[in-house]
This record gives structure tokens, C-alpha cells and sequence, in this order.
């Protein structure tokens, strides 16, 4: 009896020993000393927090490097017939507005600009409606600021390009169209110096 006691007493200290080790908390399981606590105690920071993901940049914010916004409406085509291209426009600019074109545009509206491009062929392609030709018709007579207004918003079946295409992108491609359509001026050169000048020199 008296071995049996002894048993179930030593049996209640174990387990009252473990059960106190499992309950010391977190303190316990610290270092007496702390090599770097700065790092070892740093502060936790959610990165990809939702709701900071989520959130627009203010209003008027123009990114690096980034032409100034476009204030005008989707519905102020007027206006946009005024707007002026803000870049002064190179050959290199033009060949890479046609690049641009080609890529973007030329799928629907056709590399000629007449509307033709591969998603109608001529009415037997898988798009049924014709596409706007930029070189005849109303639409060559469009100013450069109403094509980059209709890249920005989009027209009738034509859906908005801002997001593939940023503003600088944009007004290359519309002086791109301009220099196609029938009265366009060709974009100025860098001066050239004058030989006559140079040789009597």
C-alpha cells in the first residue's frame, strides 16, 4: 500500500512538472542575452495588405517621367478636336508610332489604314463590321488630338487603348495616322547645316 502511494505521488509530481514546463509561455523560450534585438524583435509589416493594394493614386498624380494627365471627358470630342500634340514629332517618333499601329491598331483598321485589317478582310473575316478607314472619308480628317481622344476613351464598337498604350505611345500613333492621311505636312528634320555657307567659309 505504502509503495503503491509512493508510486501515484511521484506519478502527480511528473506530471505537475511537465504540465508547468508546457505552461511557462513564450518569455521562457527566450535567450538570457540577444545578439541583434532590433532583428530579433522586429516589428511585423504586411506588404501586400488588401486594402492597401486596393487603393487608387490621388487624383492629378502624374507618374515619373509621364506626360501631364488628360483632363477632358469622354464626352468632350469637341474639345479634343483643339488639343495639340504636346511632342514635337521626329521621323524616328513616326517609325515608332507605325510600329505601335501595327500591333495595336493594325489588326482591326488594316496596315494600309483603310479599314481592311485581318479581322474583316473585306467582309469575310470573323469581325462583321467594318472598321473605320483613317485615310478617306470622315475620318481623315480628323486632328491628331481627336485620334489620341478616341485611343484614350474609344468610339462605337471600338474599345479604349489607355491601358495598353501610355499617352506618350498614344500621341506617336495618332501623329502616325495624321502623316498618312491626305494633306500631311512630313515631320521636320534636324537642321541641316548649309554647304554653300560651310564653303565659303
Amino acid at each position: 500500500m505504502k509503495r503503491t502511494s509512493n508510486i501515484l505521488i511521484v506519478a502527480a509530481l511528473a506530471t505537475g512538472a511537465f504540465l508547468a514546463a508546457c505552461n511557462r509561455g513564450e518569455h521562457n523560450r527566450k535567450p538570457g542575452r540577444i545578439y541583434m534585438p532590433d532583428m530579433y524583435e522586429s516589428r511585423a509589416y504586411e506588404f501586400y495588405s488588401a486594402r492597401l493594394s486596393g487603393l487608387k493614386p490621388v487624383e492629378g498624380t502624374v507618374k515619373r517621367g509621364e506626360l501631364l494627365p488628360y483632363h477632358l471627358k469622354e464626352s468632350d470630342t469637341a474639345l479634343a478636336n483643339l488639343v495639340k500634340n504636346p511632342l514635337t514629332i521626329t521621323p524616328t517618333d513616326l517609325k515608332e508610332g507605325e510600329r505601335l499601329f501595327n500591333i495595336y491598331c493594325g489588326i482591326c483598321h488594316g496596315t494600309a489604314l483603310d479599314g481592311n485589317g485581318p479581322l474583316y478582310k473585306g467582309g469575310d473575316g470573323p469581325y462583321p463590321a467594318a472598321p473605320a478607314n483613317l485615310v478617306a472619308g470622315a475620318k481623315s480628317g480628323y486632328t491628331e488630338g481627336r485620334l489620341f481622344h478616341v485611343m484614350t476613351y474609344g468610339y462605337n464598337m471600338m474599345g479604349s487603348y489607355a491601358s495598353q498604350l501610355d499617352r506618350e505611345q498614344r500621341w506617336k500613333i495618332a501623329a502616325y495616322i495624321k502623316s498618312k492621311q491626305p494633306g500631311a505636312a512630313a515631320p521636320s528634320e534636324a537642321p541641316a547645316k548649309d554647304s554653300s555657307a560651310i564653303a565659303a567659309k
